[in-house]
């Protein structure tokens, strides 16, 4: 049987196995392709090896590659440095230049550990769309100080800067109220006793006290006064549109320059630098070496040999407080990227120790000092009253960037005023009827509301949608990705999509709905529910189930642990056998499922070299030959980027048999599928239409245009016949294939197993070269732990909130 009539077999023979079992091959068994990496190799995305480059000073890592051989934070639940799961540490080479910049005899020793990879291998590179540069070719380039570009600003830049923009205006609004809220003013005690130690330090004063102190009892906070009446201002009636940050002075790039040539760094690094440090780049690193750290790609066992080169005998070993202090905001960002937004202290302590710092506990406090982070204690358990006067609530004490650790005070304070100056109830009874009542039973009573349930279940928020609009509501519906009949979160953040804002700058809606709400991240959610009017209604719904956020933050998941508002769960089940299989999938249970239609097939494999030649048989022959679905409605999903069965060698694959093609436009031809990465965590679907000087003309959702300049057409798209789990999410097509290899067995868990499945609405063929790595995956991997204070903050303030009210 030829190997096309083999795949045609496979897809319309009998009712299909459940995904549980791996049927046997019909030459012998399954075999796993080792995705072990070899000593002095770094594990790719999709776990197979690469070796690193050698011989490059202060390299950014591969884009793609999150094992870099430090000891970084791994996960929630506070072991700094898990082992890698790649069978051991990746061995970080020498690295050459003037100044020695190599392995510090500071850094982590014989017990040293590795970062732990998430379960979505490419989750930081979906995350990053300047980190999306083909194969790393962009890091490289940077790297061997052969070629310097002028910085270009991203797209995803522009974004940050008007987020930025937008919150200091909200911060102003928040300043002419009548009762503030001054971030941090619900802490109390030690974190309190921190955070103003912080500013008075930034002011000048003395430095704080050891955090390590017993706290104060907590009292509960005053409730905040009613916001007066708003009246019109003259600020505009939309959001300001994205700024472009100001590039970098050529005298301060020259500065910098200078400055790394005398620590033996690469002068390409320059330009970055300004970036990430400012126009004072220059004197902060001459002052302190290590402040290199803020440089994408840049590790600690370099910055150790650039200080040593740069400040000879003024160095003063691995306990410099300069040193430590910026490896605290190194691992906070590090632990940022898994989506952490604090990390609790003796978790960076422990990492500190590993790096050598020989008073870890010290050391952090005098970041914590210098402003590098902030501290806060946080009830350990729940708040009020099981405690005795005389005894004090047992807290921890948690670090985090300013950026993370601020926008959840300021996403907490905005649900509980949202929730609390709601104060119309109406009677929709007349339209609570069929799918949806019960939710639009809650949204007519409520300010706050959660929806939980899986794809099927979207129909109740739309219903709600429909029936708010019935009665004459301002009402808008926004979702993670392109939708029918929704606006995108980023387009109705930017002004783009949506109903506009008022004077005032907020929207000029009474009821917002947000679907994929797993899919936001602390700072977007803050944003977003800021610029949600008093007394209007907000409904939070998704998938509990589906992989979260690409940035920091457990928005969705910590609102619903919190347990502060109205929650709806659905009833309504995903249908058919995929509803069914997916459906087991999230209590932990692969199922045998029956699929007469085919609906559900398993496709086994031996290598990663046949499941690329299967997959590519499924989508161009098999799956549109026995089902009707054209190949252009087809995804395949794959857990990483890299490897021999990554999204390249997938879109490699695809595209010679789709749309075979030279490449002329930077790799893409006309009619090629693409994945378009504007900012972080967005993943819009596209086809390529043209290129021109302007850059690559794209068509995206509903046909609108996209002009991406060619300067950023490497590390924005990307093919887009294949792709990861995350750039799937909030997506689904009639017909999916989810390419399973023997490389891949150690990223599978639960979340990326059901995001995957759950994508295909018809049919879902698993190309399966894992073993029982799947079941396992599905049983005993759930989603790796988050540390995140929002569930805390929110119950603290609705008690403050109930212990004001009169009796």
């Amino acid at each position: 049987m030829s190997d096309t009539a083999a795949a045609d077999a496979a897809t319309a023979e009998a009712p299909a196995p459940a995904a549980a079992p791996t049927p046997e091959p019909p030459d012998g068994d399954t075999t796993v392709a080792d995705g072990s990496a070899e000593a002095g190799a770094v594990a790719d995305a999709s776990g197979e090896a690469e070796a690193e480059p050698p011989a490059a000073d202060h390299a950014p890592a591969d884009p793609e590659d999150t094992s870099d051989g430090e000891a970084t934070v791994a996960d929630a639940s506070g072991e700094g440095g898990a082992a890698d799961p790649d069978g051991g540490p990746g061995a970080e080479p020498p690295v050459s230049g003037r100044g020695g910049v190599g392995e510090s005899p500071a850094g982590p020793t014989t017990g040293e550990a590795v970062a732990e990879e998430d379960p979505e291998t490419d989750a930081e590179a979906d995350a990053d769309p300047e980190a999306e540069a083909a194969d790393g070719t962009a890091g490289t380039a940077a790297a061997d100080g052969t070629a310097e570009a002028a910085p270009q600003l991203s797209e995803a830049a522009a974004e940050l800067a008007a987020q930025k923009i937008e919150r200091e205006r909200i911060a102003r609004r928040k300043a002419e109220r009548e009762a503030p809220v001054e971030a941090g003013a619900k802490l109390s005690g030690t974190a309190a006793d921190l955070l103003a130690a912080v500013r008075a330090v930034e002011s000048g004063g003395k430095p704080p006290a050891a955090f390590s102190a017993p706290p104060a009892p907590r009292t509960p906070s005053p409730a905040p006064a009613p916001a007066p009446a708003r009246t019109p201002a003259s600020a505009p009636t939309a959001a300001p549109a994205p700024q472009a940050a100001a590039a970098p002075s050529p005298d301060a790039v020259q500065a910098i320059r200078a400055v790394l040539a005398r620590g033996g760094a690469p002068e390409s690094l320059a330009p970055q630098a300004a970036v990430a440090l400012g126009e004072d780049a220059a004197a902060q690193l001459a002052e302190s070496p290590w402040r290199l750290l803020a440089v994408a790609g840049v590790r600690p066992t370099q910055a150790d040999g650039f200080a040593r080169a740069l400040l000879g005998a003024e160095a003063t070993g691995p306990g410099d407080e300069r040193r430590a202090a910026a490896l605290v905001s190194w691992l906070l960002a590090q632990a940022a990227a898994k989506g952490h937004t604090v990390l609790e202290a003796p978790t960076l302590e422990s990492a500190l120790a590993q790096y050598g710092v020989p008073d870890p506990a010290q050391a952090l406090e005098a970041a914590v000092g210098e402003g590098a982070a902030l501290a806060f204690e946080e009830p350990v358990g729940p708040p009020g009253g099981e405690y005795a006067e005389e005894d004090e609530q047992p807290v921890r004490i948690l670090v985090g960037l300013e950026g993370s650790a601020m926008a959840e005070e300021s996403l907490a304070e905005g649900l509980a005023r949202l929730a609390n100056t709601f104060t119309d109830p109406a009677d929709w009874d007349k339209a609570a009827t069929g799918p949806g009542a019960e939710l639009i039973r809650a949204a007519a009573g409520h300010g706050l509301v959660t929806h939980s349930g899986g794809e099927a279940a979207r129909a109740e928020p739309r219903a709600l949608f429909a029936a708010a609009r019935e009665f004459g509501l301002r009402v808008c519906l926004a979702a993670h990705a392109p939708a029918e009949g929704a606006v995108t979160v980023a387009g109705l953040l930017s002004g783009a999509e949506g109903p506009g804002r008022d004077a005032d700058g907020q929207f000029a809606l009474d009821l917002l709905i947000v679907l994929d709400a797993p899919q936001l991240d602390v700072e977007t959610a803050a944003l977003l529910v800021e610029s949600v009017p008093d007394g209007a209604r907000l409904v939070l719904s998704g998938d509990p189930s589906v992989l979260g956020s690409a940035g920091p933050g457990r928005v969705f998941a910590d609102v619903l642990a919190a347990r502060t508002c109205p929650q709806l769960v659905s009833r309504i089940p995903d249908p058919g056998p995929i509803g069914e299989l997916v459906s087991g999938i999230a209590v932990g249970e692969l199922n045998q499922v029956d699929a007469p239609g085919k609906e559900v097939v398993i496709v086994p494999v031996r290598d990663a070299g046949e499941a690329v030649h299967r997959t590519v048989q499924l989508v161009a022959e098999s799956v549109p030959r026995a089902f009707g679905i054209p190949a252009d409605a087809v995804q395949v999903i794959t857990p990483g980027h890299g490897g021999p069965a990554g999204t390249r060698a997938l879109n490699a694959a695809l595209k010679e048999r789709l749309n075979p093609g030279p490449g002329r436009f930077g790799g893409f031809d006309p009619g090629d599928r693409v994945v378009h990465v504007p900012s972080a965590g967005r993943a819009l679907p596209a086809r390529v239409v043209s290129a021109d000087a302007q850059g690559l003309h794209l068509a995206g959702a509903a046909g609108a245009r996209i002009v991406v300049p060619k300067e950023r057409v490497e590390s924005q798209v990307r093919h887009g016949w294949a792709v990861t789990a995350h750039q799937a999410v909030g997506s689904r097509w009639p017909a999916a294939v989810v390419v399973l290899p023997g490389d891949a067995a150690q990223a599978l868990s639960r979340d990326w197993v059901y995001t995957a499945f759950g994508r295909a609405e018809r049919h879902l063929s698993v190309v399966h070269g894992v073993d029982q790595a799947l079941p396992r995956a599905v049983a005993e991997v759930p989603a790796k732990p988050r540390t995140t204070r929002l569930t805390g903050l929110l119950r603290g303030l609705f008690v403050s909130e109930s212990a004001s009210q009169p009796e």
